[in-house]
């Protein structure tokens, strides 16, 4: 097993590595991107099956909202998911503020994308809290204790790490290099690393999540954050919520 905070060079080999799982942040549900998908205007596909009875798949309707940071995490995490045997599914979890994990597939409704927005991403809010605290235990539960749990998302805020954290403890890591970008650089540094097939370097909880010499975010940690609040824009690309 190479240590997670060691570069990984070339294509890795899953017979020898840990069981790997990954959690996806969700998509800002405000903005250009959701309005247009929201209205019953909307002639597109993933528009017209959102608003059907069977919904559309989660997945499909972030990577539309968030545009290229999604699509990087949902190929980035497809490719290099590594679930155990015991564990159905591809090993792909995506975080919602209201039903907390759900599988890639789950379907995205009318009335679930309501749910999602009545419900912010704060850890004083036990709608948001609640399911993501209880499946993140369920989860650890049908683990091999050396699978490693990987946080496609904000690391510089309490709003997931002190849910998973307690969960997971050190098995909870992070992209390295995500400290100190924004999403736009992130989604492209996850599809070239797709493209090379080339996996990250991880980091546990325990490193500075911030680049030094800048400042954290503005927001002092669990502050609550609203579903339908603009993303703070960056230097570098929009802050997912």
């Amino acid at each position: 097993m190479h240590d997670a905070r060691s570069p990984v060079v070339g294509t890795v080999n899953a017979a020898d590595s840990p069981s790997q799982i990954f959690l996806l942040s969700p998509a800002s549900l405000s903005g250009t991107r959701a309005r247009q998908l929201t209205s019953p205007d909307a002639r597109f596909d993933t528009a017209l099956r959102y608003r059907s009875p069977e919904g559309v798949p989660v997945e499909e309707a972030f990577a539309f909202l968030s545009s290229l940071y999604f699509r990087g995490k949902i190929a980035y995490a497809r490719h290099f998911a590594r679930p155990p045997a015991q564990l159905p599914g591809s090993g792909v979890l995506v975080i919602t503020t209201a039903f907390g994990l759900v599988p890639e597939g789950w379907p995205l409704t009318l009335d679930r994308l309501e749910a999602l927005r009545r419900s912010p991403i704060d850890v004083r809010n036990p709608d948001y809290a609640g399911p993501l605290r209880e499946h993140a235990l369920v989860l650890r539960e049908s683990l091999p204790d050396d699978a490693r749990v990987v946080l496609l998302g904000s690391i510089a805020t309490g709003k997931y790490v002190d849910i998973l954290l307690p969960v997971f403890g050190d098995r909870l890591r992070f992209p390295s290099c995500f400290v100190g970008i924004g999403d736009m650089s992130r989604g492209s540094v996850l599809l070239k690393a797709v493209r090379e097939d080339r996996e990250l370097e991880y980091s546990t909880l325990d490193v500075p999540r911030h680049r030094p010499g800048i400042r954290s975010p503005a927001e002092p940690r669990s502050r609550e954050i609203s579903p339908t609040e603009p993303a703070t824009a960056s230097r570098r690309g929009r802050r997912e919520p």
